[in-house]
C-alpha cells in the first residue's frame, strides 16, 4: 500500500506570509453576485489587516461595507467575497495565536470588528465565537 504524502500543516503565520499580493482581475463569467466584466479586488492579508486595525475600538463593520470600501479603495466594482472570508479567518487565527502567547490586544488585527459572532466564518474559528463576543463587550466597556 502506498503511504500518504504527511506533509505538516501550515501555520496560519504562514499562509498569511505565502499569500498572493492584492490584485485587480476582470470577471470572464458571474460569480457570487458579481457580474460578468466587472472589475474584481482579491484582497490579501496585509490589506485585511490594514482595514481592520483602522476600525476604532468599540466600533464595527459588516462584511459587506468592508468589501465595498475595499473595492472602491482599489478601484474595483466589487471585492471577492471568498477570498476575503477566507483571508479574515486566516487572520484571525494568528491573532488569536499571538493573543494568547501574550501580545497585546492593540497589537493584532481586531478580527471581532467585522466577524459577527454568529457568521459562517465565525463558525469556522478554531477559538468559537465566544471570544469574539468577549472583546466586543471589552471594547464597549473600555470606550
Amino acid at each position: 500500500m502506498a503511504e500518504r504524502n504527511k506533509s505538516k500543516p501550515v501555520s496560519w503565520k504562514a499562509r498569511i506570509a505565502k499569500a498572493k499580493p492584492a490584485h485587480v482581475v476582470t470577471t470572464e463569467a458571474d460569480f457570487a453576485g458579481i457580474r460578468a466584466g466587472s472589475r474584481l479586488l482579491i484582497a490579501s492579508p496585509e490589506i485585511l489587516a490594514r482595514y481592520l486595525m483602522a476600525i476604532p475600538a468599540g466600533e464595527t463593520r459588516n462584511l459587506v461595507r468592508l468589501r465595498n470600501e475595499l473595492a472602491r479603495r482599489h478601484r474595483a466594482d466589487a471585492t471577492c467575497p471568498v477570498t476575503t472570508a477566507i483571508y479574515l479567518r486566516v487572520i484571525a487565527e494568528s491573532a488569536w495565536e499571538d493573543l494568547c502567547a501574550g501580545a497585546p490586544r492593540d497589537a493584532v488585527p481586531p478580527f471581532w470588528r467585522v466577524i459577527d459572532p454568529g457568521s459562517p466564518i465565525a463558525k469556522r474559528l478554531s477559538f468559537g465565537s465566544d471570544v469574539i463576543e468577549r472583546e466586543r463587550a471589552l471594547e464597549s466597556t473600555e470606550t
